[in-house]
């Protein structure tokens, strides 16, 4: 508190007198209103430190006992409904097996006391022959065909759950990131070429931990690595003209790092072939297979785009031998939820759900794990401009909030689009196709980094544009 130099009004009682200022609201006070003021001070101090006391017993009274917790109680009901569905669906159908076994022993039995009957009634009678035992022996055979195979019955598991799914949903409201609509030229941008400061229609692109982007650099056969803020790239593998040698690509159309053992797999799209690279050593993964897009989900397993049997086959780490399985389509070209039409990039979620640019559908669809059918979530209303429609899309990224990143080839720009929305919005592009920083010319590829940046292969403009994402 400052002492004035001079009777002022005193704030509360209005009169002239010695003042104090309170350094807290500026008001000046006598002494005897300053008295007060520190008391109603006080007073509102403990009232905080009785508020803070009763949240501190709250907060101590829920930390050891976080199942008290509604929405854990909500969970836990769903975890008994669903449990007693099983219990119940398990045991009407073990009734039914016990029901059908008992039915065919006692028809097991009779069929066995008849048989006995008779063999009885020969002995007793003495009187048999080759005919009478040749139909004793088929008897006692066809009974015990009949036991070594009792039942007529098979499970059969429908795909359709019969328990309702639940999912967390956050009420928070997301904060969509933004970014910059001049671009930065990271890769390339020296024209068509095959310099090493030079692209030539690269398609798919891959940002690894360190900002390294490896690229496909797809007409001049090889994949090149441009090192962070680097003048030029690197070839790392092909760069030996077009070929079908191991030490050869023939147009390759993606690439991905494994970044548990730093090989380098590339779809080696016209020839037919996905191959790895790994310490200048060659090996061929999956041979005979029309490949164009390649995703690894977090346990290893590989992903592969067929765009001529419009599917998509996923692989187990070292179980390349096998045909892999289908996960998507598989089901001829078409239009369908269950179908694919030329299939082109993909990306694996950490559920192992598989978004699938489903071109010349001109749609995203995204298929869980283990789904019979696909799901429309991005375009999917024939091939145009407008906010709702895609054309002739291409690589597809999906963030941590689920929403889904599309390189819009077609229409030159990139758009963002949030699962059961019916319309997309503009992330960058969509201001005609030239080679000006916020614009895009048929773009392919599509990558971020671990702080959200985004990197654009600018398909026929030859380079990688790099959207720095406002903070």
């Amino acid at each position: 508190m400052e002492i004035a130099n001079n009777k002022t009004q005193c704030f509360k009682c209005n009169k002239k007198k010695i003042t104090f200022t309170c350094e807290g609201c500026s008001e000046k006070f006598c002494l005897l209103d300053l008295t007060e003021h520190q008391q109603i001070l006080n007073e509102e101090l403990h009232h905080i430190i009785n508020n803070y006391d009763q949240f501190k017993q709250k907060f101590n009274e829920q930390k050891p006992n976080p199942y008290d917790l509604s929405l854990i109680d909500q969970i836990n009901q769903w975890e008994t409904n669903s449990i007693e569905k099983i219990q119940k669906k398990a045991k009407d159908c073990r009734e039914i097996v016990i029901k059908s076994l008992q039915t065919f022993l006692n028809d097991i039995e009779m069929k066995f006391n008849d048989l006995n009957e008779q063999i009885k009634q020969m002995q007793k009678e003495n009187e048999f022959n080759e005919i009478n035992l040749n139909y004793l022996k088929n008897q006692l055979l066809k009974m015990n065909q009949e036991l070594n195979n009792p039942s007529n019955m098979s499970i059969e598991q429908d795909s359709q759950s019969f328990i309702n799914e639940i999912s967390i949903i956050s009420l928070e409201k997301p904060k969509f990131n933004k970014w910059e609509q001049n671009a930065i030229t990271v890769a390339g941008g020296n024209g068509q070429g095959q310099k090493l400061n030079q692209l030539n229609y690269p398609n798919g692109i891959f940002i690894d931990k360190n900002k390294n982007i490896f690229i496909a650099d797809h007409a001049n056969h090889r994949i090149v690595e441009w090192k962070r803020n680097a003048k030029e790239g690197q070839i790392i593998a092909g760069g030996n003209k077009e070929g079908n040698r191991m030490d050869q690509l023939y147009f390759p159309s993606d690439v991905i790092v494994d970044e548990q053992d730093h090989s380098i797999i590339i779809a080696d799209s016209d020839n037919r072939r996905v191959i790895q690279w790994l310490n200048q050593k060659q090996h061929i993964l999956i041979d005979n297979i029309h490949c164009f897009g390649l995703a690894m989900d977090k346990h290893g397993y590989l992903y592969v785009s067929d765009s001529v049997k419009n599917e998509v086959r996923r692989w187990k780490i070292g179980e390349y031998d096998n045909e892999g399985i289908i996960v998507a389509g598989g089901n001829r070209n078409g239009n369908q939820l269950s179908q694919l039409n030329s299939p082109g990039f993909i990306f694996v979620d950490y559920d192992q759900s598989v978004y699938i640019s489903d071109q010349n559908n001109h749609r995203v669809m995204k298929w869980r794990k283990d789904a019979k059918e696909g799901k429309i979530v991005a375009g999917g209303n024939g091939k145009g401009g407008n906010l709702n429609q895609l054309s002739l899309p291409h690589r597809v990224i999906v963030d941590h909030l689920g929403q889904i990143y599309v390189a819009d080839w077609g229409n030159h720009r990139i758009t963002r689009w949030c699962e059961g929305k019916e319309e997309g919005e503009i992330v960058i592009g969509g201001n005609g196709f030239e080679n000006q920083s916020n614009q895009l010319n048929y773009p392919m590829g599509l990558s971020c980094d671990d702080e959200g940046n985004l990197y654009v292969a600018d398909w026929r403009n030859h380079r990688i544009e790099k959207l720095e994402i406002i903070l």
